[in-house]
């Protein structure tokens, strides 16, 4: 590996040290049934998997998020910040001039007092990290769209399927224009509800469903197909909240405004100023900061509130210099029912030297 990327990624990481982190490690192969529990079979297309006949799947490590939050959730003291320096791989398999392996260097906090305050300690930590880079930030918040699922006048099951698809916007999109009527339901479908006894003639049973499966799924599509369309109203208050791109204060000043008319998202946006004030108490200068709403749902899986990135002003189409955001909701999964809000951020150094060697 390059000498110049090492000593860049040594500095970062002492300076996530001096800030107070420890340094942890991650075996570079993980298990890979808890990814695939995390992200379901699409990781397989982005991950390097291998079978071992004792431990059975395995991944090369794709990041260090999951196994420190294991880590912290089986032993670590609070409140903890912590800090990696380390080789990740990625799939590559339409683009071959991005890297499949490449040192990634994280700072991690794990902190239940005041989470407006460490997300813009993480943010504003990175920023400092990357030093005169020529980078433009942008922030998020991925927990404003999930508290306006939440608010649907809805069923709880229709609610579950687009929390589940916020990271994946086009079946977000298809889902929300089909619990919407906004699309007509296939005729085999409608054949379907409409049939007294529809494994009647279903014919010799192939795959991997049980009858009793298939069975509980026709019911579950009957059901749907008895409740009342989401209204249009409330779809297009979700698209609103989707559309806002502004910098920050004219961010938080047209959600507050949506939040008029959708009350669930209240104290979403309220969290949303308290962090844009931490941000400024900082230094960070949120009058010129953009802010999206969509921003990290395609790449952020496990995020579920503030995201951010850092990209390139000078290489178009380079990947992010430096991603983060918060998952309170990962540390519950991996923490079998415990749980603490944490937030965290990771630096990629070849590209940091990359963008400060020259213009594209």
């Amino acid at each position: 590996m390059n000498p110049k990327v090492i000593t860049t990624a040594a500095g970062i990481e002492t300076l996530f040290q001096q800030a107070g982190a420890a340094t942890v490690q991650a075996a570079i192969l993980q298990p890979a049934e808890t990814l695939l529990d995390l992200y379901g079979e699409d990781i397989r297309a982005r991950a390097y998997v291998t079978s071992d006949p004792l431990r059975g799947e395995q991944m090369l490590r794709p990041d260090f998020t999951v196994p420190v939050v294991q880590m912290h959730m089986e032993q670590g003291a609070e409140p903890a910040r912590y800090t990696y320096n380390g080789v990740v791989f990625r799939r590559q398999e339409d683009d071959a001039s991005r890297a499949n392996e490449y040192l990634q260097v994280g700072y991690e906090v794990f902190d239940r007092s005041n989470p407006a305050e460490t997300d813009a300690e993480v943010f504003a930590l990175i920023q400092n990290a990357l030093g005169d880079a020529p980078v433009r930030a942008t922030v998020g918040d991925i927990g404003i769209l999930m508290a306006a699922v939440d608010g649907l006048n809805t069923s709880e099951r229709r609610k579950s399927a687009l929390r589940r698809h916020i990271w994946r916007p086009k079946r977000f999109r298809a889902l929300l224009d089909r619990f919407a009527g906004r699309v007509e339901t296939p005729a085999a479908r409608q054949a379907l509800i409409a049939s007294d006894n529809p494994m009647a003639q279903a014919g010799p049973q192939i795959g991997l469903r049980s009858a009793a499966e298939v069975a509980e799924r026709i019911d579950v599509l009957k059901s749907d197909a008895a409740l009342a369309p989401i209204s249009a109203t409330e779809v297009d208050l979700i698209e609103a909240i989707l559309q806002v791109r502004e910098t920050c204060p004219n961010a938080l000043a047209q959600l507050r405004d949506i939040a008029v008319d959708v009350p669930s998202i209240t104290g979403a946006v309220t969290r949303l100023g308290e962090r844009f004030e931490a941000l400024d108490a900082r230094g960070v200068e949120t009058s010129s900061l953009m802010f999206e709403t969509s921003y990290g749902r395609t790449s952020m899986e496990y995020y579920d509130g503030f995201v951010f990135g850092f990209h390139a002003t000078n290489h178009a189409g380079l990947s992010p210099i430096a991603t983060g955001g918060r998952y309170d909701a990962l540390t519950q999964r991996l923490g079998k029912g415990d749980a603490i809000p944490a937030v965290g951020g990771v630096i990629r150094p070849d590209l940091l030297i990359q963008i400060a060697g020259g213009a594209s």
